[in-house]
Order: C-alpha cells, then sequence, then structure tokens
C-alpha cells in the first residue's frame, strides 16, 4: 500500500476511535432551572470540537464569573468557576467556543444527591402511598426547590450523558419527586433560606453492587467474587437471549389468543435473562446514573438502599463503606457527607420474628464508623405488610436533622434518638443488667401506649451463653441520665447478652424526648 494511503488509514482508524463532537454542549446537569452548589468551586464540563476554546460565564446582577479551557483531544473539557455565593435571583450560564448556549434561571444554593433503591425513588404522587400525598403536593408551592430526576438505566462502561431534566418544585410538578428528597429539601430550604437542588437517581430493587464504582467494586474484599459470578451468568447471553425471543414470543401469542377467546390468561411472562443493561450488572447504575453526573458540586449525599441486601449483611459490611469511598473519590470531596435511612421494620415474607433485615440493619449501624456519615432511624414507622412505609414525612425530616446539625452546624438540632453506650451485667441480681444510652436529650421515654400492656419498655431480649433470646422486661431506671434496668425471664436465669429491636418487625417503644426511637443494637459478638 502506498504511504499516502497508509497515512489516509491511520488519519481514519483515529477518527473512528476517537468520539467526534462539534458544537460546545453543556454536561446533562447545567440545563434550565439548575442549582449549583455555594461556597466552593464549581466544576463545569462538557464536550466540544478537539482543541476548541471554551469559556464559560455565570451572570448575575452585577455579578459575573469566567473562567476558560481547551477542549482536549477527545472533544472533552472542565472549568471549575470560582466560588459562588447562595442567590435565589435567576442567573444565566453563558457557554461559548464555535458556537454559544446559553442556560437561563439558574441558582445557587445547597445540592444534594438522593440516592438507592424503591423508598427514595418512590414519588410524593405515587397513588396513596405517601401519607397525605394529595395535601402534600397541594401544598408543594416552593420554586426555589429544584430536582431532576434521572432515567433508571445500567450500562456496562461509564456514560458521559443520561436522560433529565431540572423542574422547579410547584403542585404540578411535586407529584413527581421524590418523596423523602422532597421532605429533605423542604426543611432545608425553610432553615437555611437558601435554593436546594436535588439529583434523584434511585432505582427501586437495585442491589448496592449496581451503584459502587468499578474501582471500589474491584477492589473490595466481595467485589471480585460478584464479579466473577455476574460474567458466569452472562457467558452464554446470546443463546440464552434467543431462547428468550422465541419464549416471549410464544407467550405473547397465547396471551392474544386468550384474550381474543374472551379466556382468563394467567401464565407469567419468561424472565428476561442478566445480559447488557439488565439492572443487576455489577457498577451499571453507577455507570449510567451516577458517573454522568460527576464531578458536580455537591454538598452531600442521601441514601436509602438495602432491601434488596437483605441475607447478604457480611458482604454489605464493605460494599457500603466501599461505594461511600468510591462516590467521595470521583466527585473529589474526601469529606463529602453521607446519610442514609437504616431500614424500616417490615414483616418480611410473613416473618416478623425473622432477623435478616435486622442483621442488615447491623451492618449499616456498623458503617457509622466511616467518618462525616450519619444514620436515621425508621424503625419506628415502617409497615409490616409494606415494604414501602407510607410515611416519607419522618424520613426527610430525620435526614435533614443530620444535614442541619453535622453539615451545617445548627447545635440546636437533635439528630439522634437513644444509641447504645454501655451495659452492666448481674446488675444488682443475677437475672438483671442495666444498660446506658447517649443521645437522650432531656430524657428517655417510653412511647408503649397500649392500655392493655404493661408500662414496661417494649423491644429488649436477653440471653445466655447459649444466645437463645427471650423478651425481657424493661423499666426506665433514670430517664435523664439515659439508663434502662432489664430483668431476664425465668427460662434465662443467667443474661449475658442483649439485643434491642434485633427483628425484621421488632417491637419497640424507647425513644428520646424528641421523639426519635432508639437505635436498634446487639452486644453478643
Amino acid at each position: 500500500m502506498p504511504a499516502s494511503s497508509l497515512r489516509l488509514a491511520a488519519v481514519a482508524a483515529l477518527l473512528t476511535a476517537l468520539p467526534l463532537f462539534a458544537d460546545v454542549t453543556p454536561a446533562l446537569l447545567f440545563q434550565d432551572h439548575a442549582v449549583l452548589q455555594q461556597g466552593r468551586a464549581v466544576p463545569v464540563w462538557g464536550t466540544a470540537e478537539a482543541g476548541e476554546k471554551i469559556s464559560v460565564t455565570y451572570s448575575v446582577g452585577t455579578t459575573t464569573r469566567t473562567a476558560s479551557t481547551t477542549a482536549g483531544a477527545d472533544g472533552r473539557w472542565r472549568i471549575d468557576l470560582p466560588s459562588l455565593p447562595a442567590s435565589a435571583e435567576p442567573a444565566t450560564l453563558t457557554f461559548t467556543g464555535n458556537n454559544t448556549v446559553t442556560r437561563s434561571d439558574i441558582l445557587v444554593g445547597e445540592v444534594w444527591l438522593a440516592s438507592g433503591q424503591s423508598n427514595m425513588e418512590w414519588a410524593l404522587g405515587w397513588g396513596t402511598r405517601v401519607t397525605n400525598s394529595k395535601a402534600e403536593i397541594a401544598a408543594a408551592n416552593f420554586p426555589l426547590i429544584r430536582e431532576i430526576k434521572i432515567k433508571t438505566a445500567a450500562a456496562d462502561a461509564p456514560q458521559i450523558s443520561a436522560p433529565g431534566n431540572w423542574r422547579a418544585c410547584s403542585p404540578s410538578t411535586a407529584g413527581n419527586f421524590s418523596a423523602a428528597a422532597y421532605f429533605f429539601a423542604r426543611d432545608l430550604h425553610q432553615k437555611l433560606g437558601v435554593p436546594v437542588g436535588i439529583i434523584a437517581a434511585a432505582w427501586g430493587g437495585s442491589k448496592i453492587e449496581p451503584f459502587m464504582t468499578p474501582a471500589s467494586l474491584a477492589a473490595d474484599p466481595h467485589g471480585p467474587a460478584v464479579i466473577d459470578e455476574w460474567k458466569t451468568k452472562t457467558a452464554d447471553y446470546p443463546a440464552r437471549k434467543a431462547r428468550y425471543d422465541e419464549e416471549h414470543a410464544a407467550w405473547s401469542a397465547a396471551k392474544i389468543a386468550a384474550e381474543k377467546a374472551g379466556e382468563k390468561f394467567t401464565q407469567k411472562a419468561p424472565p428476561r435473562p442478566p445480559g447488557p443493561g439488565h439492572q443487576a450488572t455489577p457498577s451499571g447504575s453507577y455507570n449510567a446514573m451516577i458517573h454522568p453526573l460527576v464531578p458536580y458540586a455537591l454538598r452531600g449525599a442521601i441514601w436509602s438502599q438495602g432491601e434488596s441486601n437483605a441475607g447478604r449483611h457480611v458482604e454489605y459490611r464493605t460494599f457500603f463503606p466501599s461505594l461511600i469511598a468510591g462516590w467521595r473519590e470521583v466527585f473529589e470531596q474526601p469529606a463529602m457527607p453521607f446519610y442514609w435511612v437504616q431500614l424500616a421494620s417490615w414483616g418480611a415474607n410473613g416473618d416478623p420474628d425473622g432477623v435478616g433485615f435486622a442483621w442488615l440493619r447491623d451492618a449499616q449501624d456498623q458503617t457509622l464508623s466511616v467518618p462525616h456519615t450519619g444514620q436515621a432511624l425508621a424503625i419506628d414507622i415502617g409497615e409490616a405488610g409494606d415494604i414501602h412505609p407510607a410515611n416519607k414525612q419522618d424520613v426527610g425530616h430525620r435526614l435533614a436533622r443530620l444535614a442541619l446539625r453535622r453539615t451545617y452546624g445548627d447545635k440546636n438540632v437533635i439528630d439522634s434518638g437513644p444509641t447504645f453506650a454501655r451495659v452492666e451485667l448481674n446488675a444488682g441480681a443475677p437475672n438483671r443488667i442495666r444498660i446506658h444510652f447517649n443521645n437522650v436529650a432531656d430524657g428517655l421515654k417510653n412511647t408503649n401506649a397500649d392500655p392493655t400492656a404493661s408500662a414496661a419498655v417494649l423491644g429488649f431480649e436477653v440471653a445466655g451463653e447459649n444466645k437463645v433470646f427471650r423478651a425481657a422486661y424493661v423499666r426506665i431506671e433514670n430517664s435523664n441520665t439515659g439508663v434502662v434496668m432489664l430483668t431476664a425471664p425465668e427460662s434465662v436465669p443467667a443474661p449475658v447478652f442483649v439485643r434491642y429491636a434485633f427483628r425484621n418487625n421488632p417491637t419497640n417503644t424507647l425513644a428520646n424526648s424528641e421523639g426519635l426511637p432508639a437505635a436498634p443494637f446487639r452486644t453478643d459478638p
């Protein structure tokens, strides 16, 4: 082949390998109605023609911030605007290169990423499954609260964009907002007096592994096994997909025939085989839903997930800290606040006395050892027959309490219910145990309101060395200092271990003066 032909072939190969961009295109989150994070440098990025000079200007009133750069060989560019003060006055973002793009109605305030599975995805207007949903939507006139909902998706490799649009909160839009995130944002907005932006990137039914960065999943002690298992499951995907297509076509034909004949059709559709785009893809949801957001300036993240990992709490003990570390790394915020909702009470699979959820809660609780984290309890607001408790108000309020105290420094906010401090065995008698609590606020409170029940605090269990747990009689010994006294039943003459609210759907009646529930705990190894 002549040298000229070789050169042309090389150029063609290079053009094929590189993404081709022409016009300046801002990244997903830089749209009309966006909220930018106040008080820190604001990364702005996008695509353009390779080598194209790019400038970005933020302008509102007499305030202007401008920064410039040049698009790389792959057409990508990034600019960090200087720190911006909070502003409820609509601003413009102007992107200038070979073309000009203008985004309007830009606010500056507090930005939080809301992620997880269905209890975070659950929208304010989804039927009757949010308490007082209609009234809440009718009153949701908060134009300075904005949300962008990222479309649920999975991908095998990190994506640079995803579908989603910023919307200002109003009675006509609030029904599509994440309910928990909306109540969280409303509290922050009303307390702080600044705009609040929520980036909602949650997917019902998700395990935690799909939301982990590829690097953090690969480095986790349990990650390689998950990745290898997925490779095994999908190795024969083309053949399984072909069989699925045939089975689904036959199922569809049978359904149509039954409908035409007026017959009842109860046959279930064949399950789609795991493969490209499947929800369970390791790091798949991160690639498609979180990576396109990187490195947007955030204040922090809120998270509600774990139901789909119940029964795998040993893995969760490392997966959850790994997810947090991975997100902090890609968003370039090593101390990014990360607050989550502990699993709500639920009579899992008709087994309220099971402990699958309890062990997952235990794994969540252990993650509090990671700095700059916090946990909002839902052990008192769950529903035995529904894994999606309707009381999203308290979920949002409790997450907001964590942020207001720990992130924004409001020391007047009580952000935790009673937490286990220490245990005294043989407290005056062999069958008695004294428990000391922290975070009692103005004192412990027994919420046991059943007139037919005893005045005892409910939810405590004790066991001997055999670890067979039995309910204990419990009374508050000193409300102000946070002390309760347990008396073991006759079947446990020498108690050595204590558990509280350690069931899927436990009875729990201990709270502090703020009405925040005591956290589940166990003293057995």
